[in-house]
């Protein structure tokens, strides 16, 4: 290998390294993750297909308005007396014989089902993009509140991390001052003791982000658990306009908008078109049919041949009643002959043959089968009128809650926040007076970790807040891939 080749072979493998390592330190932002798991998750792809076969239905529904159009060809050898499809004389040879033909026929009333199976085809299409469309949604939410899990996690173990800086900062200062005889050295071991404690509460938040950034991957159906990591954003509170509507405007809103309460009404308006479709069966059927037909065969046929020495030949044809005299006369003198088989074409075309009928069919009785399908579409018009109505009452309670939740989640957040201010300001109190030698390192531990609590509390609450006010938006219709963070 050449100098020049050395050279490339390792500009090659340098640039591999860096290509790899760019896609393993990936960072995910929170857009990225929902559009991957809206394209890959799995109850995404099956709702998809529900939409590709309700597409397929309308095809179906609508291919029952068009005539139908079939042909067929048959083809059989027989041996021994056969009679010759032409001729009708019986012989006893070996043929073939083949038939063909075209027929198309179109139902010009049906009961108005076609018309009605249309119907129902579209409302099914509806149907399923909707439940595509609902199940996007709360693909999009659940990674949503994956992803602000991940967050919440990185900020707890950031504080952790914070918090026991100051402590090591904290442990030095102590030791001078005990070396100082200005506090005593049970303080220095109590310091100690919360640096060990911090280190065990780092560990664990460090496995709480772990184990959350695996909920997430799983979440996306993302195998490589190790290098997945989310972009370090910073998601703030953004002022919503849901949160000064009403409760009434937000359930009318939902209910307008939420995909549970359209996908239930499809589905009566479904079971009321069955229902229409059963009673349809009552109705008689007209269907219209032509045909062409043609046959051919390799047949010899049996003919007649002229005398040309003796052409005419006289013959009794029968005899006067009474006097018995024989009646005579003059035909003439032939015999048969085997001629050579018709051309293909020509066959077709002198045996073929057209037809045209109509057929109605009229429902009389059927072992009670047609009126109990309506009967049991009936009920499940019912059915369907029930689940429509728990729907709107499950939509309801469901809006009512997320109203509460996220009115609740608010009031937690701002009491939160001042708790952390009076944690802050205590804290900073009670570590002045601890640099001093004022107080006690217990004190000032237990001012630490309420301090410490203050904050974790303060991010939880922040975070929860931002995921119910967003499932309080979606309620009230905006989409999830709109909803802003």
């Amino acid at each position: 290998m050449t100098i020049t080749m050395k050279k490339l072979v390792i500009v090659f493998l340098f640039l591999s390294i860096g290509i790899s390592a760019t896609a393993q330190n990936k960072k995910w932002t929170l857009q990225e993750c929902v559009a991957y798991a809206i394209e890959n998750n799995i109850s995404v792809k099956q709702s998809a297909l529900e939409v590709e076969n309700a597409n397929i239905s309308k095809s179906d529904a609508l291919g029952n308005f068009l005539p139908t159009l079939n042909a067929s060809a048959g083809n059989s050898w027989n041996t021994g007396l056969t009679q010759d499809v032409t001729t009708g004389i019986l012989r006893s040879i070996t043929s073939r014989n083949s038939s063909y033909s075209v027929t198309a026929g179109v139902t010009v009333f049906g009961g108005l089902r076609n018309h009605r199976e249309m119907q129902k085809a579209k409302m099914q299409q509806l149907s399923s993009q909707y439940n595509l469309s609902k199940i996007k949604d709360d693909i999009a939410l659940f990674v949503a509140n994956g992803y602000l899990q991940v967050l919440l996690s990185k900020a707890n173990l950031e504080v952790a991390l914070e918090q026991n800086k100051v402590t090591i900062e904290q442990i030095t200062r102590t030791q001078e001052l005990v070396d100082a005889g200005v506090l005593p050295k049970g303080d220095l071991l109590e310091i100690k003791a919360v640096d060990a404690r911090e280190k065990q509460a780092i560990i664990q938040s460090e496995n709480n982000v772990t184990i959350s950034l695996i909920s997430l991957a799983q979440l996306l159906l993302i195998k490589d658990y190790e290098s997945f990591d989310i972009a370090e954003e910073e998601f703030n509170l953004i002022l919503s306009d849901v949160e000064n509507k009403s409760i009434e405007e937000v359930i009318n809103s939902a209910k307008e908008n939420r995909y549970e309460v359209r996908i239930a009404e499809q589905n009566m308006e479904v079971a009321q078109k069955d229902l229409e479709i059963s009673k349809s069966i009552y109705w008689p059927t007209i269907d219209l049919f032509f045909n062409y037909n043609t046959r051919e065969t390799d047949i010899t046929r049996i003919g007649q041949e002229l005398d040309s020495d003796n052409p005419i030949i006289t013959t009794q044809i029968g005899y006067v009643d009474g006097t018995g005299d024989a009646v005579l006369s003059d035909i003439p003198n032939t015999s048969l002959v085997e001629l050579p088989v018709v051309s293909f074409a020509d066959q077709l075309s002198d045996n073929d043959g057209f037809s045209l009928s109509f057929r109605m069919n009229v429902p009389i009785f059927n072992g009670f089968s047609t009126r109990n399908n309506v009967k049991r579409n009936i009920i499940n018009v019912k059915r369907n009128e029930y689940q429509l109505e728990q729907a709107e009452l499950d939509l309801e309670s469901n809006v009512y809650q997320a109203f509460v939740d996220a009115n609740g989640a608010q009031k937690s957040y701002k009491a939160a926040n001042l708790s952390l201010e009076s944690q802050e300001l205590a804290y900073a109190y009670a570590k002045d007076r601890f640099d001093v030698g004022l107080t006690n390192s217990f004190d000032f531990s237990q001012s630490k970790l309420r301090y410490n609590q203050a904050l974790i509390e303060a991010n939880r609450s922040k975070f929860d807040y931002i995921f119910k006010i967003k499932v309080l938006e979606l309620f009230f219709g905006i989409p999830a891939t709109e909803l802003k963070f």
